[in-house]
């Protein structure tokens, strides 16, 4: 009995089963490119801190800029992430946890700040002698 090439593991279409399932799996260019853009993304800020020769305010600026576009470098060649991906729910659950992230985040920093400002000043001991 042989198996003819036409119908081994295929579906209706004549596409393989594992096929169907519209991924976007990267090429090894895409993976190279994502690869190369990542290493320059953090040999950036490691040059700029280990040099110093920005100002602090401004290295950290750039470090938090480099790491969101590594971010999406990231998701796009490695987690292959895009409007089309999984009829678009993957970018509907990414803006989701962002919007939630940015909940907690801005929430802590604030609750925080307003533990700091309302505390009461610390009593010199002597004073209380």
């Amino acid at each position: 009995m042989s198996a003819h090439p036409e119908t081994h593991d295929t579906g209706q279409d004549g596409h393989h089963a594992h096929d169907g399932d519209d991924h976007d799996h990267g090429t090894y260019r895409s993976y190279l490119t994502g690869f190369i853009l990542s290493v320059i993304l953090t040999a950036i800020p490691f040059g700029l801190v280990m040099t110093g020769v920005l100002p602090t305010s401004a290295t950290v600026a750039l470090v938090v800029g480099c790491a969101v576009v590594q971010i999406v470098v990231q998701m796009i060649y490695f987690l292959h992430m895009s409007p089309k991906s999984e009829g678009g729910w993957n970018l509907l659950a990414l803006l989701f946890t962002l919007i939630i992230v940015v909940i907690v985040l801005s929430g802590s920093l604030w609750v925080m700040h307003h533990l700091n400002t309302n505390m009461m000043p610390v009593h010199d001991m002597e004073a209380m002698r």
